[in-house]
This record gives structure tokens, C-alpha cells and sequence, in this order.
């Protein structure tokens, strides 16, 4: 191996390490955030699996049905 192969080899070398370095972050960036979703997502999952086992409806009313039962009463009011 000769000087000018030797050289090519150690630029390759540091080029391919500051590539490392540039892409390490985002990739535990990446990985972190997947693991945060997960978490998310099992204590959603967990959520809903208590809340079907506490009670299978829910005793307050959602807003679009009380927004409609407002709208009736009022025309029973004004016919």
C-alpha cells in the first residue's frame, strides 16, 4: 500500500466518522420517540380497558347530544 492509498483510506475513514457522528443523534432521537409512542399507546389501551370495565356508558351527556335535545326542546317550545 502506498502513501496516496493510504491517505484516500484515512479520509474515507473520517469522512464515514463525521457521517456517524452527524447521524447518531438522530437516530436515538428516533428510537427514543418510538419508545415514548409505545408507552402511549399501551396506557391509552389500558384506559380503555378500564373504563369498558367500570361502566358501559357513560353518564354524562356529549356535547352534539345536548347541543340536539336543546334544538327539540326549543321546537316543541315554538310550534
Amino acid at each position: 500500500m502506498n502513501t496516496e492509498q493510504t491517505q484516500t483510506l484515512l479520509a474515507m475513514v473520517v469522512v464515514l466518522g463525521m457521517f456517524a457522528v452527524l447521524v447518531l443523534p438522530s437516530l436515538i432521537g428516533i428510537v427514543h420517540d418510538r419508545r415514548i409512542d409505545r408507552q402511549i399507546r399501551e396506557a391509552q389501551e389500558r384506559d380503555r380497558a378500564e373504563a369498558q370495565k367500570s361502566s358501559s356508558r357513560s353518564t354524562v351527556p356529549s356535547t352534539a347530544t345536548w347541543y340536539a335535545e336543546g334544538r327539540r326542546s326549543k321546537k316543541l317550545v315554538s310550534s
